[in-house]
């Protein structure tokens, strides 16, 4: 179903720093998600900063708060780019496939609100085998796919010359 994929390549000017707002649910699928995206990252040389969130309803507050702060800490490194990572396994119920679709539109709506190169990488799976697989780096590699996504993204951004001088002190 999956075709096994050649690496993305990027260039950027300057390395890109990506948030990765990381669903604590599931801790087996988040590690394998968050591993594919990392590899993708460094394979890119963007710096990246990881926070962890309970499930994934609380991604898209999590990206506000980081784009947010920055109304606060005029010195913190400004992201690039956002990824938000995690997993909505079914219950007795198909309640995972609303928390999915609402957790998507949230982050889709503070992408478009706050112009942002976000990538969004939520599965909502019946099992955790299939979670799994998807989230696997050696199998479909949807962490790794949701980073490629928010780069590309990213330099889209700066073809479109909608990316803030760079004023920082931090990191």
């Amino acid at each position: 179903m999956y075709d096994k994929r050649k690496p993305a390549q990027f260039k950027f000017e300057q390395k890109p720093h990506v948030l990765i707002v990381q669903s604590a649910f599931c801790p087996p699928v988040a590690e394998q998600l968050h591993r594919g995206a990392v590899v993708a990252l460094e394979r890119a040389g963007a710096t990246l900063e990881t926070v962890d969130v309970p499930g994934v309803l609380e991604m898209a507050a999590a990206v506000v708060y980081a784009v947010k702060s920055l109304d606060f800490d005029a010195v913190r490194r400004r992201f690039d780019g956002f990824l938000a990572l995690g997993c909505a396994l079914k219950g007795e119920t198909d309640y995972h496939h609303i928390i999915g679709q609402e957790s998507i539109r949230a982050l889709q709506d503070v992408g478009l609100q706050y112009s942002l190169a976000l990538g969004i990488g939520v599965l909502t799976c019946d099992t955790l085998e299939q979670a799994m697989k998807r989230a696997a780096p050696d199998d479909v590699d949807y962490g790794g796919r949701t980073a490629d996504a928010c780069l590309t993204m990213i330099e889209l951004k700066h073809k479109f010359r909608l990316t803030a001088k760079r004023r920082w002190v931090g990191k």
